[in-house]
């Protein structure tokens, strides 16, 4: 029994890496399908477009897509080191932009707070109206209220990656702290590689789903084939979630959902470059640590003060 069972399992095996290749090769053609047909997928006003963002934006194509794009940069990183440096610098500060420009959601939720408490505390206010270039938009103060969170959402979600890059996040350290620099190098990499990537992929695919069941019917479902898929379309419909917590609330939840897709591909770029830049440090040594790093300073006389989050 023992020994039928090998050439079983070596036969899954075998097929599994042929399934892999195979689809890592057509990953290149996919990608060039979908850039020389750009109306398939771009043409909204076209049922089977949008039906093919969704079906596609959660598939095994998109994500062979995604990791021969890493494969090829990784291959020219190693090419030419300069290459891989580049891509740090882009990612990290594409990182450091969003934070940066997000954070301020946190002096807008602060400022909104205050007044949402004058009005309602010292001029009974019912609601509040805004009439940018002539158009009105009013809401009742508990609609402002309940929005508040959408802020919070928006500092942790966008503001995540940039935290990273500051090394202003949390560490549990059991081991790193006392190891060699090429060490910690060797456990970021690892790190990145098999905890930051997988897990942003794993939060994709059930975002993605998530996210069109509240924006369209009939509801898609990640089981569900292509072509079960395409039959839909010709019933499908916009069904934007508009439902909130209470008569006069917040009504834009889809937009929690939007800013949690936007977090997985962050994490997942971050993890790219937090791969490449510790593959760099390592391969270079302790003279590259740090290099072309963007951090925040507090200013002259602070510096006791940062790094110390």
């Amino acid at each position: 029994m023992e020994e039928s069972a090998s050439p079983g399992a070596l036969g899954a095996l075998l097929d599994g890496g042929v399934w892999f290749l195979k689809n890592l090769v057509l990953a290149f053609y996919h990608f060039g399908y979908a850039v020389t047909h750009p109306g398939l997928w771009l043409d909204w006003s076209n049922n089977e477009a949008i039906m093919r963002v969704v079906y596609f934006g959660g598939s095994v194509e998109f994500f062979f897509v995604v990791l021969a794009a890493f494969l090829v940069l990784t291959g020219l990183g190693l090419w030419r080191r300069s290459i891989m440096w580049g891509a740090v610098r882009v990612l990290e500060g594409f990182a450091n932009t969003v934070g940066r420009f997000f954070a301020w959601a946190g002096l807008l939720m602060v400022l909104q707070q205050i007044m949402i408490v004058f009005l309602q505390r010292i001029f009974r206010v019912a609601e509040i109206q805004l009439g940018p270039l002539g158009y009105g938009f009013a809401k009742d103060l508990s609609w402002w209220s309940e929005e508040l969170k959408l802020y919070n959402a928006m500092i942790v979600c966008l503001c995540a990656t940039y935290t990273f890059v500051q090394s202003g996040h949390v560490r549990v350290d059991l081991v790193y702290a006392g190891v060699s620099f090429r060490t910690k190098r060797l456990i970021d990499m690892f790190g990145a590689l098999f905890f930051m990537m997988p897990v942003a992929v794993l939060t994709w695919l059930y975002s993605w789903f998530f996210l069109w069941r509240h924006l369209i019917t009939p509801k898609p479902s990640a089981s569900e084939s292509f072509d079960r898929l395409m039959m839909k379309a010709r019933a499908l419909r916009w069904n934007v979630e508009t439902i909130g917590f209470s008569p006069n609330g917040f009504n834009g939840y889809f937009l929690f959902k939007v800013l949690l897709l936007a977090l997985t591909a962050m994490i997942f770029v971050q993890a790219v470059a937090f791969f490449y830049r510790s593959f760099l440090e390592y391969v270079e040594g302790e003279d590259s640590a740090g290099k072309y790093l963007d951090r925040d300073s507090l200013g002259a006389g602070e510096e006791a003060y940062e790094g110390t989050h």
